[in-house]
């Protein structure tokens, strides 16, 4: 599979793993705590987490919970789940410090179409506020600070889903 296929994949992968209803969760992230062993997977693996984390932090009755998704994870899988959740904080409180004012997640939450709820839900994560960070707000923050996660950076993402290739 080329780059745009593993996103894809990994946004589909995370979309039925993180409800309610696969009976299959433990089972995938156990490949996942597996595909870890191999450092050329971490890219896909991080990929995966983070969509994962995007989805199950929209608190949607659908979804499970973040606490329920990191009780199946194993330890290298829990090391990565924390470097993500780790990032989006320091997301948040970097765009928080500039004074730009965070969106409602409302409106994204409220997607019918189910393509474009299932990119919108795994490329945005909702805050314990209700306010929502993007993609975008990655970019925008590995740009101005240049803390990228260790490993996988958002810009090199952003540019391969453009079919622009790495930075």
């Amino acid at each position: 599979m080329d780059d745009s296929d593993d996103l894809d994949a990994c946004r589909q992968v995370a979309f039925r793993v993180a409800q309610r209803d696969c009976g299959a969760t433990a089972e995938v992230l156990v490949v996942v705590e597996e595909l870890l062993k191999e450092e050329a997977e971490y890219e896909f693996v991080v990929t995966l987490l983070e969509n994962l984390q995007n989805l199950v932090s929209h608190g949607l009755d659908t979804f499970r919970s973040p606490h329920e998704i990191r009780l199946l994870l194993g330890p290298r899988s829990a090391i990565c789940w924390e470097t993500v959740t780790g990032f989006w904080a320091a997301v948040a409180a970097w765009k928080v410090g500039t004074g730009a004012p965070l969106e409602s997640a409302a409106t994204l939450l409220g997607v019918q179409n189910e393509s474009l709820r299932m990119l919108l839900w795994t490329a945005n994560r909702t805050l314990p506020t209700g306010e929502k960070l993007g993609i975008a707000d990655a970019v925008r923050y590995e740009k101005a600070v240049g803390s990228p996660i260790p490993g996988f950076s958002h810009i090199a993402v952003a540019l391969r889903i453009t079919g622009q290739g790495s930075p």
